[in-house]
């Protein structure tokens, strides 16, 4: 086991500045080369206490936009259109991808990740997915899938009549 002094917040080890007991691997072969943590060593430690500061305003700073965030999408319901069979079962899914997708095409920057999707959505109806934006603010997002099929009652596009379109021109056979 060694002891790390965390740079980034790290998902399931802790936030930014804790000091964390992991297993020598798993610090040397990763969380020191991915710039995430450093050795726990005094100079290490002092460097960090002088930007806790800057760090708590960071923080705040993530938190505040992380809030206003989940109030946009809160109020916000997406909706797929998609095959699906006779008994609502789609061709295909909607997956936390699609979701993301969704979102960026709205200009709302949510990772992949950090939509919490157990299973891909598989039939027509309306979901609730959760959205972990910070590690205190879970928003539930609105998803509506919906058959992208016309429907029965709808009217049908009118069809142009075969008198009112042109004759295509005829060209004289190359000689």
């Amino acid at each position: 086991m060694m002891e790390l002094l965390l740079k980034e917040n790290v998902e399931h080890l802790g936030i930014r500045g804790d000091i964390v007991k992991v297993r020598a691997g798993y610090g040397r072969n990763y969380l020191i080369p991915k710039g995430l943590a450093l050795m726990a060593t005094r100079a290490n430690i002092k460097l960090i206490e002088r930007e806790r500061q800057r760090l708590i305003k960071l923080a705040e700073a993530e938190l505040a936009a992380a809030r206003s965030l989940s109030e946009k999408l809160a109020a916000l319901t997406l909706t797929f259109p998609r095959k699906a069979g006779e008994k609502g079962t789609l061709y295909g899914s909607v997956t936390s991808m699609d979701i993301a997708e969704a979102l960026a095409a709205q200009q709302l920057e949510v990772e992949r990740r950090q939509i919490v999707l157990k299973e891909p959505i598989k039939a027509l109806g309306e979901y609730e997915v959760p959205v972990k934006l910070h590690r205190d603010v879970t928003v539930a997002l609105k998803v509506v899938v919906v058959s992208d099929a016309p429907a029965a009652a709808s009217p049908a596009t009118p069809v142009a009549n075969p008198t009112d379109t042109p004759a295509p021109a005829t060209t004289p056979a190359a000689e």
